[in-house]
């Protein structure tokens, strides 16, 4: 069943997002532009043209055709596609790449404030299949510009962002994706009781039972037999696979409950491609 996002909460806070990265990339020295990001072979600049490449297929926009053969980090079709974008905006300064930004996402939300919620409503291509809405892919789309945000924002020595509001719509994409991490990727067994506690400004429990599957659940029956307990942004670095969780492990990443199974799940985190 697709997934139903309000209009009137996903609009204002792709806006707010939007503004956000332009004023983190307002008056960036050309230095500042080119420093590499966690992301590999990308700089400042190339992530933000990242971001430009998207929101200008949403605008119908073809896809330019470069030779990114060259490139050693790209490792697959999807890379590839998204390096397209990316490499044809190399050549461009960073203000100038940033006014292409600012361009395309007035575009986009002009769009978007064009539509009703019947439209955000209705079935659509996403990211992570095709039978979704329109306003998941456009939750998916917050949640991208949000962690390619703080990507920015490490490379660049900045502080993070904690925005409540934003915080919690990225979980709840982040959560909607989780099942597979706790019940494939971390393998947790039959039976188990898993409590992912997020602390910070925007604080949740997400709490799976596994049987067959994993399965998210509004509360367990039971104490968690699996319990991880660490900061929302570390957390979303590590879904993201932006960080690794080895240092994190006993500091800001608490075990509890069974801590092998535990590390197991801290250790498996990153599903994002």
């Amino acid at each position: 069943m697709p997934t139903i996002v309000d209009k009137d909460v996903v609009v204002p806070l792709l806006r707010r997002e939007f503004e956000a990265i332009a004023e983190l990339c307002e008056g960036l020295s050309e230095g500042d532009w080119e420093t590499p990001t966690c992301l590999p072979g990308w700089t400042v600049k190339d992530q933000l043209s990242h971001l430009i490449g998207t929101e200008s297929m949403l605008e119908g926009e073809a896809a330019p055709e470069v030779d990114v053969s060259h490139l050693p980090h790209v490792k697959n079709d999807i890379g590839r596609f998204n390096e397209l974008w990316v490499e044809s905006l190399r050549p461009l300064t960073g203000a100038q790449v940033l006014e292409r930004f600012r361009d395309v996402t007035a575009r986009r939300l002009a769009a978007l404030e064009a539509m009703g919620q019947e439209e955000l409503d209705e079935p659509s291509f996403t990211p992570v299949g095709r039978d979704e809405s329109y306003g998941r892919f456009m939750r998916i789309r917050h949640y991208d510009c949000f962690l390619h945000e703080h990507d920015m924002r490490d490379a660049l020595g900045v502080g993070d962002r904690p925005d409540r509001e934003q915080l919690e719509l990225v979980l709840d994409e982040v959560a909607a994706g989780l099942g597979y991490v706790v019940g494939k990727k971390a393998a947790m067994p039959a039976g188990a009781r898993v409590r992912i506690e997020v602390t910070g400004e925007a604080p949740r429990h997400l709490d799976f039972e596994v049987a067959e599957r994993a399965a998210l659940v509004d509360r367990l029956d039971a104490e968690p037999t699996v319990l991880l307990r660490l900061p929302a942004l570390l957390f979303l670095r590590l879904t993201g696979g932006r960080t690794d969780p080895e240092p994190h492990i006993g500091e800001e990443i608490e075990l509890g409950g069974d801590h092998d199974l535990a590390g197991r799940l801290a250790r498996n985190l990153a599903y994002t491609i």
